[in-house]
C-alpha cells in the first residue's frame, strides 16, 4: 500500500485536514505500507512557504512521519505542461479565451456546496493553431470519450458513502463534467485533478484517501488516467469534519486550526479522541 496526504499550503491545517492525514497515515502504518506528503502548491498567488512550514510542523506534532522527500507540484509545472501538450497533439484540447475569473474558478479544488457550471462550449471548435497568449486549455470531453470508447472506465471505492465498483458513464460525464479547464500555459497553472492524477501515478500511489467532497472529481480523474495510460488507484472518500452547525470546516476557520489547539495546550491524543481516531 502506498498512500499520501496532499494539502495546499494556502493556510493553516484544521481538524478536517488532521482527520484525513491521520487516517491515511495510520492505514499505511497498519498495513506496513508507505505514507507520503505532497504539497499541491500550483496556485502561485496563494501558496506560501510559511504555510508549508507550518503544515510540516503541525503534522510532525501530530506524530505523523512520511517515508520519502516531500513532493512539490510547483517543481513539476514543466512536466505537467509537456504531458498536456500531447493531448493537444491528439486533437483532444482546444484553447479558451473566456474570462480569467471563470477559468481560475474551474482550476481550483472543489468546495462543498459550490455548483459546478457546465461550460457551454463557447470556444469549442477553435483549433490549437488559433491559440493566443493567456488562453486556457480545455479538454474536448466528447472527443476524449470517443477516443476511450473501447475502455471500461472503472474505479473501486471503499469509502462508506459510495462503497463498491463504479463505472464512469459517458453520457452522465457529458452532462455533469463538460469541457473542463486543464491548464493555462504562461501562468504556470494546472488543474487540481490533472496534477493529482499525474502525481498519483508518478508516486505509485495505490490508495487515495481523501474527503468525500472530492468524490465527484474521481470520474474526470479516471478519464484522464485512461487517456494517459495511467493506473487507477483504489479510492476511499471519508466523512467530512463539520462544525456545530454541520458546515464543512475550511481554512478560514482559524479557531479550529491545529496551530491554535497546540497553543492552547491540547495534546495529539486529545485531537485523535475528538476525531474518533483513538
Amino acid at each position: 500500500m502506498r498512500t499520501r496526504f496532499a494539502p495546499s499550503p494556502t493556510g493553516p491545517l484544521h481538524l478536517g485536514h488532521a482527520y484525513s492525514a491521520i487516517l491515511a497515515h495510520d492505514e499505511a502504518r497498519a498495513r506496513n505500507g508507505v505514507f507520503l506528503l505532497r504539497m499541491e502548491d500550483t496556485d502561485m498567488e496563494r501558496c506560501r512557504a510559511e504555510w508549508e512550514a507550518l503544515i510540516v510542523e503541525d503534522l510532525s506534532w501530530l506524530g505523523l512521519t512520511w517515508d520519502e522527500e516531500i513532493l512539490r507540484q510547483s517543481d513539476k509545472i514543466d512536466i505537467y505542461n509537456a504531458r498536456l501538450e500531447t493531448l493537444g497533439e491528439s486533437g483532444l484540447l482546444y484553447p479558451c479565451s473566456c474570462t480569467r475569473g471563470d477559468i481560475r474558478a474551474a482550476l481550483a479544488a472543489p468546495q462543498e456546496g459550490v455548483v459546478h457550471n457546465i461550460y457551454p462550449g463557447t470556444c469549442r471548435g477553435r483549433t490549437m493553431a488559433s491559440r493566443k497568449p493567456g488562453d486556457a486549455l480545455r479538454l474536448d470531453l466528447s472527443r476524449a470519450l470517443e477516443a476511450l470508447s473501447g475502455h471500461v472506465l472503472r474505479f473501486v471505492e471503499t469509502g462508506p458513502a459510495h462503497e463498491g465498483s463504479h463505472i464512469v458513464d459517458p453520457e452522465q460525464a457529458r452532462r455533469t463534467i463538460g469541457d473542463v479547464v486543464l491548464g493555462r500555459k504562461g501562468e504556470d497553472i494546472v488543474a487540481y485533478f490533472l496534477a493529482s492524477a499525474f502525481d498519483d501515478a508518478d508516486q505509485a500511489i495505490t490508495h487515495v484517501i481523501r474527503g468525500e467532497d472530492l468524490f465527484e472529481f474521481t470520474a474526470i480523474q479516471v478519464i484522464l488516467q485512461h487517456l494517459f495510460g495511467l493506473p487507477t488507484p483504489i479510492y476511499h472518500h471519508h466523512r467530512l469534519i463539520r462544525d456545530e452547525n454541520g458546515k464543512r470546516l475550511a481554512k478560514r476557520d482559524d479557531a479550529r486550526a491545529i496551530r491554535k489547539y497546540r497553543e492552547d495546550g491540547v495534546t495529539p491524543d486529545d485531537i485523535r479522541r475528538s476525531l474518533g481516531l483513538e
